[in-house]
């Protein structure tokens, strides 16, 4: 299933033509880079580098391997790597022009799993990456989360960034939510007091090929689910909704972003349509997939953090107007690629 990895990889490259050459000459720097955002951006810089850039860029990475375990998937063999965790100083002697700090415990499971690092990454560790900028007068792009905005209110749906949240301090989704806004925080003093040009992105249930089994996020569960042959697990209601952004789209966005966002800047990236409940996506990937399976209505497993947001669907109007950023993947389209990845190359193991 390599093939749809590069032919999404490809498309990506295509669609940031008219930025590539920022690139060109200049060194970057992954934070997080082996997991699955920082894999796919390795991809992207390889293909720029082979076909596009008219000098080549050093791409630096760096991963703690908290959620990843070896170094592999994504990049090249001219990658320099350092296994590093960024909650602690880091010393890189090279000058530096884009830093991308993907890096964090995005899934559920796992920041409830690790949520002192979850809090550390964002923070700590935001800032340990902030002084490289500040040092090197780099281009800092950081992900945020949609989950920033917490459960918004209705009059607050789609969600625009200047929506200030609804958010709880206290609770097991908190140590992830509101670690990512001090992280954000962050980002807006070393712009306006150091003059550091920090651009944030908050990312939308961005899915696609390339995720691990063991995410234990909806679409990946899903997925491990129908190739074991169990029913699906729908937690709660299954009315909750959300949008999904396929990851193509998604990429296209962040390096917009990486290359042209407005200093200070928060973006959503994302797809807004369609708004669909758990239960209507159960029912979506019968269609576009022929697969079968059953669904199982459950309570939310103890593994998984409460207060979930009932709906979640961002206003890209700001991505549009200052980045050019326009999603085409349709969510039939990406969930037909997205499965037949999962079909070719997940195991069905047994999620905790």
């Amino acid at each position: 299933m390599q093939s749809i990895i590069q032919e999404d990889t490809e498309s990506i490259v295509r669609r940031i033509s008219p930025v590539a050459q920022d690139f060109a000459g200049k060194t970057v720097l992954i934070i997080g880079g082996l997991g699955f955002l920082g894999r796919n951006f390795r991809a992207v810089f390889d293909i720029l580098n082979e076909r596009v850039l008219s000098a080549p860029c050093k791409v630096l990475v760096v991963d703690s391997l908290i959620t990843s375990t070896t170094k592999t998937g994504g990049g090249d063999d001219e990658d320099v790597f350092m296994h590093h965790d960024i909650r602690n100083p880091i010393q890189i002697d090279e000058k530096l022009d884009y830093i991308i700090h993907c890096a964090g415990v995005a899934s559920p499971f796992y920041y409830r799993r690790f949520p002192v690092e979850t809090i550390e990454v964002a923070t700590l560790g935001t800032k340990n990456i902030l002084e490289l900028g500040k040092r090197d007068g780099a281009r800092v792009l950081f992900f945020s989360s949609s989950e920033i905005y917490g459960d918004p209110t209705e009059d607050h749906l789609p969600t625009r960034e200047d929506y200030k949240g609804n958010v709880a301090c206290i609770g097991p989704r908190a140590c992830y939510d509101e670690s990512k806004r001090l992280g954000e925080t962050m980002c807006y003093i070393y712009s306006e007091y150091f003059d550091t040009h920090t651009t944030i992105v908050r990312p939308f249930n961005v899915y696609g090929p390339g995720m691990r089994e063991t995410d234990y996020r909806v679409l990946p569960n899903f997925a491990s689910a129908i190739k074991a042959g169990r029913p699906l697990p729908i937690y709660a209601s299954g009315k909750q909704t959300r949008t999904y952004c396929y990851l193509a789209d998604a990429m296209v966005g962040f390096m917009l972003a990486l290359a042209k966002g407005k200093k200070g800047q928060p973006y959503n990236i994302g797809n807004p349509n369609p708004e669909i409940s758990v239960s209507e996506l159960a029912d979506l990937i019968a269609e576009v997939t022929g697969l079968s399976f059953e669904r199982l209505r459950q309570d939310y497993p103890e593994s998984y953090p409460a207060d979930e947001p009932q709906r979640r669907c961002p206003d890209i109007t700001k991505a549009r107007e200052d980045l050019g950023y326009a999603p085409e993947v349709s969510i039939e389209v990406g969930l037909k690629r997205f499965f037949e990845f999962t079909q070719a190359t997940f195991e069905g193991v047994e999620l905790d």
